[in-house]
């Protein structure tokens, strides 16, 4: 499978998008109500907020066969080197391939002076936890977040690069 992984475009709002939403509906189902699902995706993924994640941060895309199947957003780097990912998607089916981790590791190649990827996850989302483990990140602590009326059990997490 030849994978290209570059820096997102706006013309690819509308399949981020859909992987965004494809994502989160897989994921999340029976961890957070589809209802509070379809509210943070209408607000994080609506063109506006496209747009500005491609100003204001770091968004690599992976495309497989000229057609993008996922996404990775970075902000830029900190003080100290620390970087937030801030979301990594994949089409479910083209999970375990070794497209996240060829996310990542464009970040920690193109990314100057960075030292540490922090990431926070919902501690039931098994698929996201073990990828992040199997990739060297740590938990750093655990919190309970209140999410538009819901509560998550989120985790925080670092890799050192």
């Amino acid at each position: 499978m030849n994978i290209t992984i570059r820096k997102m475009h706006y013309e690819d709002t509308k399949q981020v998008q859909s992987i965004a939403k494809t994502t989160w509906n897989a994921t999340y189902e029976g961890i957070i109500p589809l209802e509070v699902q379809n509210n943070f995706l209408k607000s994080n993924y609506c063109d506006e907020s496209m747009k500005q994640r491609i100003e204001r941060s770091i968004v690599y895309v992976a495309e497989v066969e000229g057609k993008v199947v996922g996404f990775a957003n970075y902000s830029t780097v900190r003080d100290g080197g620390k970087v937030e990912l801030a979301a990594i998607y994949l089409y479910p089916e083209f999970q375990g391939k070794g497209i996240g981790t060829a996310l990542i590791q464009q970040a920690v190649k193109e990314l100057k002076g960075i030292k540490e990827i922090y990431i926070n996850v919902e501690k039931d989302n098994k698929i996201g936890m073990n990828f992040y483990e199997a990739k060297g990140f740590e938990i750093v602590k655990e919190s309970d977040v209140e999410f538009d009326g819901h509560i998550l059990k989120q985790v925080r997490m670092v890799k050192k690069v």
